[in-house]
This record gives C-alpha cells, structure tokens and sequence, in this order.
C-alpha cells in the first residue's frame, strides 16, 4: 500500500465536524425508556453499544438537556426497545421534542420493575443502570441486562444521513 498526500480538506474539531462525519455512520435505532415521576418517558438512540458478555452490559448516550434525562438520572431501571424498519414514525415520535411519546398509537405496557415496554419491536431488555459516566454534554450509561426478549418479527431500523431506513437487500 502506497502513502498519500491528498487527505481531502481537514476541518477543526467541532461539534458540526463530528455530526457531519457520523451522519455517514449507519447506526441501529433504539428506544430507551424509564418510569418516572410524572409518567413514563424515553427517547430515541442511536448510540447503543453492547459493552461486555460476562456479565451481560451495554451502554449508550444521554444528553443532559434531554427532557428524559432526569429519569434516567433518578431510576435504577431502564428498558431498551430494538426498532424494526415497520417502526420508523415510532422512532421520529421519540425523536421529536414535545411528543406525546406514549400516547396512541403508541402500543406499550408496564414490564418488569415498572420499565415501560413498546409492542411489536424486534428485541427488548430491561437493565439495570450501574454508572452514569460524565462525557462533555452527555452522559453515558451503563447497565447491566436483568432480561428481555429477542423474539420479534422483522428487520432492523438503521439511521444514515439524517433519515430512518431499513436495510437493502
């Protein structure tokens, strides 16, 4: 492999640089939800990672102006909702600030430890949180899965250059 010069037009860091770069970055479309004190809330992520097997943890972003946030800063537990690509209003619901995300036609139930759990996703877990990690303007949180389940029909919801899209055959 040879080196060379021609690296394009390098920009500065900047919170547009990074956004623009991870806008080519397809990313799988999850919805994190909690109960909190007024009802239940949850939103829309793209940053879930599974972190470790043994014991079983993933993680994933929260900004701390998220209208959501001082639940998941409050609460032990949290559910995670694997979006199918039939879910792509479902996702924009969450999205969208000011949405009444759990009202029609949200189809949702109380789960265990009092986690709301969406109907009809490809996969949910109920975890417990065991940090939440200082990251600039967010937080990121670790939790441990207590359990869930991997069983529902369809095909991922993958976010790419600002849209939900499903994947191409």
């Amino acid at each position: 492999m040879t080196a060379t010069s021609d690296l394009g037009t390098p920009q500065l860091a900047s919170p547009d640089l990074l956004r623009s770069v991870f806008r080519r970055h397809a990313a799988g479309v999850a919805v994190i939800t909690a109960r909190g004190d007024a009802g239940p809330v949850g939103f829309t992520a793209t940053s879930l990672t599974s972190v470790s097997a043994e014991p079983p943890m993933l993680s994933f972003g929260i900004s701390l102006g998220a209208s959501s946030w001082p639940a998941i800063a409050a609460t032990d537990h949290i559910g995670v909702h694997i979006l199918g690509d039939h879910q792509q209003e479902l996702a924009a619901t969450f999205a969208r600030s000011g949405a009444d995300r759990f009202g029609a036609p949200t189809a949702w139930r109380e789960g265990p430890e009092g986690v709301p759990v969406l109907d009809d996703v490809l996969a949910w877990l109920v975890c417990r949180i065991v940090a939440r990690v200082p990251a600039g303007d967010h937080r990121i949180v670790l939790a441990e899965v207590a359990l869930g389940d991997p069983t529902g029909p369809g095909r991922p919801l993958l976010y790419h250059q600002g849209r939900f899209n499903g994947l191409r055959d």
